[in-house]
Parts: C-alpha cells; structure tokens; sequence
C-alpha cells in the first residue's frame, strides 16, 4: 500500500481532513529544503508536495514563479530534487512526498528513467501540470509500475469527460484547482468550491484535495468542511521569502501549525 494512500487512510480513521502543503525545492537554497521539509512534518503536515522548479511555470503565479527563479539560480535540477528526497527518507520514511512540475524536465531525463529514479529515492506520487490526462496514459502506467501514484489537476472548467478521464489514470488523491487562475490569484469563493465537488466524487473515490487561494486558518477550516485534503502553497512561499536562513523553519512551522490547527477543527 502506498504512503499516500496509507496517509488518508489512517486520517479517515481518525476524523481528520489531511495539510498537504508545498514548497519549492532549493528555494531559498537546497541547504534548506531538507530542514524546512522537516519542520512541515512537525506542524502537521500528512504529504508534502515538493515543487520541481521550471523554468515556466505556466500555472504558477509570481509568488512560485520568484521560488522557482531563485531555485534555479542556485543550480536546483530535477536529479537534485530527487537526492533531496532521498535524504529526507534517510529520517522520514512516513511522510509521502509528491513531486509537483513540468514535463520539461522529466522529459529531458527520459519518463521511464525518471519513474525508476524517482521511485528509488522515495517519492510517492507525481503531479506534473502539463501532462493533460487525455495524452497521459503513458505517464500513469510508468507511475504506477513503479509504486508511485499519478495525481492530476481538476479546474472549475474541467468538462465532465476530462474529470472522468483523471479518474480512469489518477490514484491517490486528486488535486482540485479552486481558482480560474494561477496560484495565488484572485479571491476563493468557498461556496462555488464545495458546490463543484460533488460532481467530482461522482466520477472518483479518490480523496479530493483543494489548493490555490488558501491563506489562513480560518479559510483552511471552511475548505477541510467540504475537501479530504486542503493544500496550501503560495502563503508558505511568501513566509520563505520575508524569512532569514536562521528563522525560515521557524516562521514556515508556526504558520502550518495554526493552518493545521483550522484543519483540525473540522471533523469527518
């Protein structure tokens, strides 16, 4: 059984909704990642998806955009990404990690390369935003072989066809899109949110998570009311950014503590 699906699982039996929160890898540096990762975990974090940085991030807004650009800038690569996991499962062989990118570099690898390496070093599923479903069945066997889980996007214009077609490919949870927009844009209307997700679970028994949009408890609380998972990026970058080296993981815990906290204030 996969960590993912072990992660919801155990949060299912409990009467929790899960914190999946992001960070970009090598921002502000890869001395950090590995400690910052660390500290998700300690404010409650129960996956960890992991930004490949790219060199454009169509989906990202210009908060992950400034991430990515400062990763690259100190030399960050997907073959770096995957011995940064490899070094958290050297202390953490629960938590899933999930890579979130684009096909570019995963392409450049070669995907059956990548499946095997990534595989190797422990990561747990894979969501890359430019793989459309309708042209990933390639992408979902590789993951799939090799013990990891395809996660895909839903957005608010997914047509019912392209929602079945993550169905048919994703496994461990799907990531829904609670924006028009990039991440980070515009204002979350949490009533469209949870009038949309029905529709979804018709098509998928997989857990549903929602990202973009989502800054504080409070809003994370109202999402974890409707959502299996709530997934928050773009604030946690923001808190890196206005941070020093000496209280980034500080700053990031005490932020993804009190999200957490909202989280756990909603119960199954």
């Amino acid at each position: 059984m996969s960590r993912i699906k072990t992660a919801f699982d155990r949060l299912n039996t409990e009467g929790r909704k899960a914190l999946i929160p992001f960070i970009t890898a090598g921002d502000p540096d890869a001395e950090l990642t590995l400690p910052l990762m660390h500290a998700l975990v300690e404010a409650g974090a129960d996956v960890i998806e992991l930004g490949v940085p790219f060199s454009d991030p169509m989906a990202d807004g210009p908060t992950i955009q400034r991430a990515s650009e400062r990763a690259l800038a100190r030399g960050m690569s997907l073959r770096k990404v995957l011995q940064l996991v490899s070094a958290f499962r050297t202390e953490d062989d629960r938590t899933p990690v999930v890579l979130m990118g684009y096909a570019n570099p995963i392409e450049a690898m070669g995907l059956e390369r990548f499946a095997e390496k990534a595989a190797q070093s422990g990561v747990d599923g894979v969501l890359v935003v430019d793989y459309p479903p309708e042209e990933a069945e390639n992408f979902g066997a590789a993951m799939k072989a090799n013990g990891m889980d395809p996660i895909f996007l839903i957005a608010p214009t997914s047509t019912a066809e392209r929602i079945a077609q993550v169905a048919k490919i994703a496994s461990g949870y799907v990531y829904y899109v609670s924006l028009a927009g990039v991440t980070g844009s515009g204002a979350l209307n949490v009533e469209a949110v949870a009038e949309r997700l029905p529709a979804i679970r018709e098509k998928t028994g997989l857990p549903v998570g929602v990202g973009f949009g989502i800054r504080d408890a409070a809003t994370a609380a109202r999402i974890a009311a409707f959502a299996d998972a709530v997934v928050v990026g773009s604030r946690i970058i923001e808190e890196i950014e206005k941070s020093t080296a000496e209280t980034a993981c500080a700053n990031v815990k005490a932020l993804v503590a009190d999200i957490r906290r909202g989280v756990d204030e909603v119960k199954k």
